[in-house]
């Protein structure tokens, strides 16, 4: 592609979702929504595979239905209150409406069926900015609105997907899929909060950005699209593959790394209102999550290739990893230190 037209496609993306995060008219917000969607379907299509072509469509089918139930839920809302302004939704028939096309947008359960299969079909930049910064402008409107919105609704999506997260993983050996039930079951532990602490699933969702794209990049570094591809990877990169373990292990919420903390503020943040068999119901589901994990930091640290080189030095790929990627696998494993920082 050209980079004319990358930096292009690029800024709109940005724009998009800036329009929707400082605005507070629907009309608006939707607008930026909209820019986001078209701007992100010409970086799926440009590996010119079928794959890609189908990934591109089902991602646009299901963001223009999202799309059109949250400028329907807008338009009845402003039809009964007579305001368009984002956080007068008092009426209960638009925020259900509103809460169904943000779970579209955001691919929680049960609407999350395409984000695995559109991940599968792209290339793994496409893939980061899908995981990353595509759930910001909709996580920015649930959470503009989330004390209008129906709280048991939201539990039962939230417990949906984390189940559904940790369960549709266990099968999967494509790095792309895993990553895509991954954001699903990241997504759930947000939504169960956003009602009681909305101040915790931001913090969560800041987490889930900084360990997702380390991630991403180290992916990307090793050119690791499934599985057996991780298992030779500590032949050429020992580093990165020690970083990768250590960052499966965060995603996780193995403590006493960085995914530990949202999770287990989460749950104190439960019991505190008195939602203890919800909290244990989370806290198993995180369990199947931290099998695959597991199993993935297995494949990488502890399972020998069937044909180890016989050289004493194995070939070693180049590194190519830029100057924001240790930052990130940093922040994205050693943030333990700061809790007492954020209880206060």
């Amino acid at each position: 592609m050209s980079p004319y037209a990358m930096s292009m496609l690029m800024s709109s993306l940005a724009m998009g979702t800036i329009i929707t995060l400082s605005s507070s008219h629907w009309f608006l917000a939707w607008m930026g929504l909209e820019i986001n969607t078209l701007a992100i379907i010409p970086l799926m299509t440009k590996m010119h595979h079928p794959r890609a072509t189908e990934s591109a469509t089902k991602y646009f089918l299901t963001q223009a239905t999202a799309s059109a139930l949250l400028l329907f839920s807008a338009a009845m809302n402003a039809w009964m209150t007579g305001e368009w302004t984002i956080v007068n939704m008092n009426s209960y028939i638009p925020t259900t409406i509103l809460t169904i096309a943000l779970a579209i947008k955001l691919g929680i359960a049960p609407f999350h069926p395409w984000l695995p299969d559109v991940l599968q079909g792209l290339d793994m930049m496409t893939c980061l900015i899908l995981s990353t910064w595509q759930k910001l402008a909709p996580m920015a409107l649930l959470i503009l609105t989330s004390p209008q919105l129906n709280t048991s609704l939201l539990t039962l999506m939230a417990l949906a997907s984390a189940i559904i997260g940790g369960w549709g993983a266990l099968n999967q050996t494509q790095m792309r899929k895993i990553m895509a039930y991954s954001s699903i079951a990241h997504l759930g532990w947000m939504t169960l909060v956003i009602s009681f602490a909305p101040g915790l699933a931001l913090l969560n969702l800041t987490i889930y950005l900084m360990m997702t794209s380390s991630m991403f990049v180290m992916l990307m570094a090793l050119n690791a699209t499934n599985m057996n591809k991780l298992s030779i990877s500590w032949l050429k990169t020992p580093t990165l593959a020690a970083s990768m373990m250590t960052g499966l292990l965060s995603l996780g919420g193995l403590p006493p790394l960085s995914g530990f903390l949202p999770k287990w503020l989460i749950l104190q943040e439960m019991t505190k209102h008195h939602l203890g068999a919800l909290s244990a119901v989370m806290a198993l589901s995180a369990l199947l999550s931290l099998f695959f994990y597991l199993r993935l930091s297995y494949m990488i640290s502890m399972t020998s290739p069937p044909n180890i080189s016989n050289a004493n030095l194995a070939w070693r790929k180049k590194n190519n990893l830029s100057l924001i990627s240790p930052i990130l696998i940093v922040l994205s494993t050693m943030l333990m230190p700061i809790t007492p920082m954020l209880l206060m």
